[in-house]
């Protein structure tokens, strides 16, 4: 059985008229007849009930009408969604993202997906820092990551989305909480609520330097893998956390942030394979310039997509 007379089938039961049935399919009217009985050979049933002066359904014909109005149905939305997917206007996104920059820059992602490519969705991996993500980029895993650098891993391009600086995220009895703005200095003598050393975080190395700089190490109480980790700790009263601005984001019973005046801002960017030649990929990038959602000009087009 083919498609094809599938469709003739369709044509025929609508307009009841092998004539007029034959012009809209742009074809002679025998070989319309002759593929109209192959179909019923083939089904063993009469599918028309045929007379000199009119073409009807049988009850078969009428059962086989739904079925083949469905299929078609079906078929003409799977040719559409494939051309969808080849122009890079529906498919999955898979996006990794730091633990401060899901609640942020994520809402923000998503608002603008759902605008502007509809028929787009996404995975989404949170909590992952710089080095997992460019591991999973390079694996294969990711497609695009909102990370913050410096990159090791070579292959990967990157622009930049934001430039933050570091807050204190303190217990709300804290004796800092009621303070308007806060030194690096006077958090010399607090315990420190940290990612484990061992995960090459780039916050971690900012936190560390702007304490240097006013003359201390700080003191890691606690090293946690994911930043709600850290935020419930701090909400437990076991320390504070210095992170991104952009946790501000991220209200949460307990908790109490404060500006940091002279600590040091962590860079925030969106990275993908340089060999990556997706239309999906080329249409995110060309969606995030014209939304003006990069931080300077550069060029966002990867190699070898037109």
């Amino acid at each position: 059985m083919e498609l094809r007379h599938l469709r003739y089938f369709a044509v025929v039961a609508e307009t009841r008229h092998f004539g007029k049935a034959a012009e809209r399919l742009h074809m002679a009217q025998p070989p319309l007849s002759q593929a109209i009985r192959r179909l019923e050979s083939e089904l063993g049933v009469d599918l028309f009930t045929r007379t000199t002066r009119q073409v009807t359904l049988t009850g078969a014909g009428e059962v086989f009408r739904t079925d083949v109005e469905r299929i078609l149905k079906a078929v003409e939305e799977a040719v559409t969604r494939v051309g969808r997917f080849a122009s890079g206007v529906e498919g999955v996104l898979r996006v990794g993202l730091t633990g401060s920059a899901s609640y942020r820059q994520l809402p923000a992602l998503a608002r603008l997906l759902k605008r502007e490519m509809p028929h787009v969705m996404m995975e989404v991996h949170t909590d992952m820092l710089t080095p997992a993500q460019e591991l999973g980029l390079i694996e294969r895993r990711l497609d695009v990551g909102v990370l913050r650098p410096p990159i090791r891993q070579e292959g990967i391009a990157h622009r930049s989305l934001a430039d933050e600086r570091l807050i204190a995220a303190v217990p709300e009895e804290h004796w800092l909480a009621e303070s308007g703005s806060v030194r690096v200095e006077q958090l010399r003598h607090e315990d420190f609520i940290m990612y484990g050393a061992t995960l090459g975080s780039v916050v971690n190395d900012a936190v560390v330097r702007s304490c240097l700089a006013s003359g201390f190490t700080p003191h890691c109480a606690y090293e946690v893998t994911e930043t709600s980790a850290a935020l419930a700790l701090v909400a437990a009263g076991l320390g504070l956390a210095v992170l991104p601005d952009s946790i501000r984001s991220a209200p949460r019973e307990g908790v109490r942030y404060k500006e940091i005046t002279d600590a040091l801002s962590v860079p925030l960017a969106l990275a993908w394979r340089e060999d990556d030649g997706s239309p999906l990929l080329r249409n995110l990038l060309g969606v995030l310039e014209r939304n003006d959602v990069f931080l300077g000009p550069g060029p966002h087009i990867p190699q070898g997509v037109a």
